[in-house]
């Protein structure tokens, strides 16, 4: 039997709590390293594969995308019960097993179920490390610990890009490679060994972590709540949630379909070999990418200290203005100095999104209900972020200008429409959200008394 509301015992020791984040942050950097390797590798795919753009960003998004997000709400209800430790070690495992399953496909059909299976194990970590992580900070302290986990995801599409591309130069030299118990493949295969099975040690350092109290839970380890009674909830916040959940799935749409893109487009139009480019792209996510998700969430609880209950959203805004030109220019400036200086820019507004996002649904959202939101959210940021984002610049660049040399400008229509439906989205949602922050705290506020 836990202990009455007003009775909850204090917050973890703060380096403990920070340990926790750095912890998940690692387990967030190796899934974001299995989920973008695959960018590198599009030139040696296509060619022995003999697939389109097209089929190529169904592999990046669709197929990762599918179990990723459909899961992510059964997950959620777990997460809501069950030991989120646990859930994370499991998924850990599995993903890791099934990058490294990649590299026995030789067929489109068989590397689209494993990338499925990849996004079957992904589908664990958000919504148990943003429960976690919650319960391990007070609320004015969210935005930044959420900003430092989100952290992982441009650590991990960094040392991608900065491995991937040593790698890919190597596979130039060393077309295939014998492995015992393998036999022969190719030397793309191999990466995804590389990459997927040290994910197995991140799996035994969760062993370290210690699952938290629930704050605002009377009983802990209690079943999970009734769906009618999460249903209701949704439906009392609903503008808020759909303007926060659609503004943020937009600023994922550009941000996964950029990652998923750019390299090629370099290459295309600036005459950069994925290997030659790739170390400079993963230095740029992991130094800007960085900076912006930090400050992000630092902005985000700057605001809520100052008596802005709307921080997040506004950090949202923010967001998307910053990355509206970065994000259209970069692709169609003439020359490569330019283009990179934009894509540094772009790359430090985008981040701000992967602190504030989650930092604002874990503000408006009882515990024993943040599961199960949080897996909605991630539901719709993945279906448009991660399943369209790659797809849809890949279709305007096959569709409307028919020639694969139009990916750059695919990529900038998409980037430019992304950020200013999203601004607008946060705007009409401002109110409904301040209203939605003051809901929650007057529910707190009976459950403590």
């Amino acid at each position: 039997m836990g202990k009455p509301r007003g009775q909850e015992p204090p917050y973890p020791d703060v380096n403990y709590s920070w340990y926790v984040v750095g912890v998940l942050m690692l387990a967030y950097t190796f899934s974001f390293i299995d989920r973008q390797i695959l960018s590198l590798l599009v030139l040696p795919i296509r060619r022995d594969l003999a697939i389109t753009d097209t089929q190529m960003s169904l592999l990046h998004g669709l197929a990762f995308a599918i179990f990723y997000t459909f899961l992510g709400l059964p997950i959620g209800r777990i997460v809501d019960s069950r030991s989120r430790r646990k859930v994370i070690i499991i998924g850990i495992t599995i993903w890791s097993l099934m990058t490294a399953a990649c590299g026995l496909t030789n067929r489109f059909v068989t590397l689209f179920l494993a990338r499925m299976g990849v996004g079957v194990g992904e589908a664990t970590l958000n919504p148990a490390a943003y429960s976690l992580i919650a319960d391990y900070f007070p609320k004015e302290k969210q935005g930044r610990a959420l900003g430092v986990y989100g952290i992982g995801i441009y650590m991990g599409a960094g040392l991608a890009f900065i491995v991937g591309g040593l790698v890919i130069k190597w596979t130039m030299t060393t077309p295939t490679i014998d492995l015992p118990a393998v036999g022969t493949i190719k030397a793309w295969q191999l990466v995804f060994f590389i990459v997927g099975l040290p994910g197995l040690l991140i799996a035994l350092l969760m062993l370290t972590i210690k699952e938290p109290y629930r704050r605002g839970v009377e009983v802990q380890g209690a079943d999970s709540i009734p769906l009618a009674e999460v249903a209701r909830y949704y439906r009392l916040n609903l503008r808020t949630f759909i303007t926060h959940n659609f503004g943020f799935s937009l600023l994922a749409l550009l941000g996964y379909g950029t990652a998923a893109w750019m390299p090629t487009f370099m290459a295309r139009k600036h005459g950069w070999m994925p290997g030659d480019f790739a170390p400079y792209y993963g230095l740029i996510i992991m130094f800007a990418g960085t900076a912006g998700v930090v400050f992000g969430g630092w902005l985000t609880d700057r605001f809520i200290r100052n008596g802005r209950t709307d921080g997040a959203m506004r950090t949202g805004i923010i967001c998307a203005l910053g990355t509206l030109l970065p994000g259209t220019l970069a692709t169609i400036v003439a020359d490569w100095q330019t283009a990179l200086s934009l894509i540094t820019l772009g790359t430090f507004f985008s981040a701000f999104a992967w602190g504030a996002g989650p930092a604002a649904v874990q503000r408006v959202t009882p515990n024993r209900m943040r599961g199960q939101i949080s897996a909605v959210y991630l539901f719709v940021v993945n279906i448009i972020g991660l399943g369209l984002g790659p797809t849809a610049m890949a279709l305007v660049s096959d569709k409307i200008y028919g020639t694969d040399q139009a990916i750059g400008l695919g990529m900038a229509w998409i980037s430019g429409i992304a950020c200013v439906l999203a601004t607008l989205l946060f705007l009409y949602g401002l109110k409904p959200y301040r209203e939605s922050v003051a809901r929650a705290d007057e529910l707190e506020a009976k459950q403590t008394t």
